[in-house]
């Protein structure tokens, strides 16, 4: 009997943990979604249609009915219980409250049934006469399956009581920010009286929980300084040549950002910093700036990419500007044979995808990282480069140094994120974008304008230029979507005389590259694809662009693909064929329609999606916020960062504390 009632607990708090319950505090802080009331009496002949209410009546009797199906009906006095999916326990003990004259007190919906007043599926107690009502309206909290709610309270309200609710927070910093007691709140959020004002309350822990997200990240931004990393030097001879022989000159956003990534570079404490900037604002450049100051300072940079194809750009760019000074490149990509791999490592500059962080790779004295697309890595694969370039610094005059870190991203990120989710980051940001670039002409059209369409992209191959045709799936869909395999081979016969070709992410890496050097060398004219093409290609020639089932893209998607055009002289277009609208695809594709700007559009994506989904993997080990709203709390956002910063020098203990109470063992909230 022991044993069962072990096994009985143990799968409870196995449950409990899948809803991150663990420590007393995760109970605590552990709110409700919604309350319902159960501190008045409703009679069922005043319940107002739509609202779950209260009611009280004796038990009369209690049966199994077959008609529609079967149920349990009870039948008190004005009212009838029907439960479809109840158990024989239900029936013993409603047919025992009949034969003890108690009383029912069943909560939820009214409704007319064929013989009176009827509720299907209450939530119910059985009750003496006169027995007290609740004092506190009765909270809902997020549950789990085989956790109902009144097992989920009683736990939660045990916490509560058993808590040490000492306020983490200084009484000085209470006042300046206007902040309800800790203690008050969480108790009030829990057990509210009806009618009781809980906005204070609300807002106490939202500015809890924000100010532990950025003491997390301001202790993690702290601890990475405490590392030593090489010093770079900032005026060697490579880079000197480099900046002297360039063709154009920098923006004032690359200058300025080129600054800042060098001035961090001749630090002893590793860089970590984000160049964020619009899809073609020059942030490649930017990035072998930083790569031929590792070079000058006799370490290796290497820079990795999320896919094949945009690491082969990286490489042809690289190539491009780094070879003519003797500087050598190596380029890693899966299969590669032991010897070639060990070649290639010898380089000075490596580029390469996930290739970079297999276990046979060992650099020799990496100094510099570049990470770019960061968000689509996952915390796990940037910690797993860095580990190696820790190992690989042993020649170094700091043995355990650290290497630097530049991570980019060409989804910009919106300021209240940015202030949040990337504190613990430096950001520099590309805000203009070099000359020369010519804006795009978006158009939404039905697709059933396809004709149309295809009549433009014959039109633009005849004038010499070339076109993409992007779909969202591959094979064969069961939503009924447009796929790159069905729509290539229906454009081959639409648009027969042209050179139409595939790119699809399955293909062989050789294959793939073969056909996009196809399309550089404009031996292919219409290019179907899929979202492969998002990052890393850049033909100056492909001057229109049709997204197929555009309403099936998110917006940072839209704005990167969009991004592939408008590289060259001729006006570019991109073409936006939806087919049926749900949800809040409207929406997107108004905003893709009306703005240019990606961080407008990052903005409302945010809005649209959420932290969760825009930051993708980013995200791996680190909890969302789950109060707080971005857009919403913009003002309690601002106070939090505000506070984190007197806090952490003023109070470091207090500052601790605080991230304990509300993180616990998930307070890692770090970028690798």
């Amino acid at each position: 009997m022991k044993a069962a009632v072990a096994s009985r607990a143990a799968a409870l708090e196995r449950k409990f943990q899948k809803l991150g319950l663990r420590s007393s505090f995760d109970f605590v802080l552990h709110l409700p979604l919604r309350y319902e009331d159960e501190t008045v009496l409703t009679a069922p002949q005043d319940a107002i249609a739509g609202k779950a209410v209260l009611v009280e009546a004796r038990v009369l009797r209690a049966e199994v009915a077959y008609r529609p199906r079967r149920q349990l009906v009870v039948h008190a006095e004005g009212l009838a219980l029907r439960f479809f999916n109840f158990y024989q326990s239900q029936l013993k003990q409603f047919q025992r409250a009949s034969e003890e004259g108690l009383l029912v007190r069943a909560f939820g919906e009214v409704r007319a049934g064929w013989f009176g007043a009827e509720m299907a599926h209450p939530r119910y107690r059985i009750v003496r006469a006169g027995e007290p009502l609740p004092a506190s309206l009765t909270p809902i909290y997020p549950a789990t399956a085989g956790v109902g709610q009144a097992v989920l309270r009683a736990r939660i309200l045990e916490e509560l009581d058993a808590a040490d609710l000492q306020d983490t927070l200084p009484e000085a910093l209470r006042r300046k920010h206007e902040l309800a007691a800790f203690a008050g709140s969480v108790e009030l959020l829990h057990r509210p009286r009806p009618g009781a004002e809980m906005s204070a309350a609300w807002r106490r822990v939202k500015f809890d929980e924000l100010l532990a997200q950025q003491l997390s990240m301001r202790f993690a931004y702290r601890r990475r300084r405490s590392r030593a990393a090489p010093v770079l030097k900032l005026n060697g001879a490579l880079l000197k040549r480099f900046l002297s022989a360039l063709p154009f000159a920098l923006t004032r956003a690359q200058t300025r950002a080129m600054n800042e990534i060098l001035r961090d570079l001749r630090e002893p404490h590793p860089m970590q910093r984000l160049l964020q900037g619009d899809v073609g604002s020059g942030k490649t450049i930017v990035a072998a700036i930083a790569c031929l100051a590792a070079v000058d300072s006799g370490t290796q940079a290497a820079v990795m990419a999320p896919t094949e194809i945009l690491s082969e750009q990286h490489r042809r760019k690289f190539s491009e500007w780094l070879e003519p000074l003797g500087v050598r490149l190596g380029y890693l990509r899966g299969g590669m044979g032991k010897k070639e791999k060990s070649e290639m490592l010898e380089a000075r500059v490596l580029i390469g995808t996930h290739a970079l962080i297999q276990e046979d790779v060992e650099f020799s004295r990496l100094g510099l990282v570049v990470v770019d697309e960061q968000h689509r890595f996952g915390v796990e694969q940037r910690l797993a480069l860095r580990k190696k370039a820790a190992a690989s610094t042993r020649g170094l005059a700091s043995p355990a140094a650290v290497p630097h870190q530049l991570m980019m991203s060409a989804t910009p990120i919106p300021r209240t994120l940015s202030m949040t989710y990337f504190a613990d980051l430096d950001v520099s940001t590309l805000d203009e974008m070099p000359p020369g670039r010519r804006a795009v002409t978006t158009k939404l059209l039905s697709d059933k304008r396809r004709p149309e369409v295809l009549a433009r992209i014959r039109e633009a191959c005849a004038e010499g230029q070339q076109a993409y045709w992007v779909c969202p799936v591959i094979e064969e869909s069961k939503a009924g979507l447009s796929t790159a395999l069905k729509t290539y081979e229906v454009l081959k016969k639409e648009l027969s005389g042209l050179r139409v070709e595939l790119l699809h992410g399955r293909m062989p890496a050789a294959e793939k590259a073969a056909t996009l050097r196809g399309f550089l060398q404009h031996r292919i004219q219409v290019l179907v694809a899929t979202t492969v093409i998002e990052v890393g290609v850049d033909v100056p020639n492909a001057s229109l662009m049709v997204i197929e089932s555009a309403e099936r893209f998110g917006l940072a998607q839209l704005h990167q693909l969009r991004g592939r055009i408008g590289r060259g002289a001729r006006a570019s277009v991109c073409i936006l064929l939806y087919g049926e609208l749900q949800g809040n695809a409207r929406e997107r594709l108004k905003v893709i329609f009306e703005s240019a700007d990606g961080f407008e559009i990052a903005r409302k994506d945010l809005e649209l999606r959420g932290p969760g989904e825009f930051l993708g993997e980013r995200q791996s080990g680190a909890p969302l916020l789950r109060f707080a709203d971005l857009e919403r709390d913009k003002d309690l956002v601002e106070a939090a960062v505000q506070a984190a910063a007197g806090l952490i020098d003023a109070d470091p203990r207090a500052a601790r504390a605080h991230v304990e109470r509300w993180l616990g063992s998930r307070q890692e909230l770090t970028h690798a």
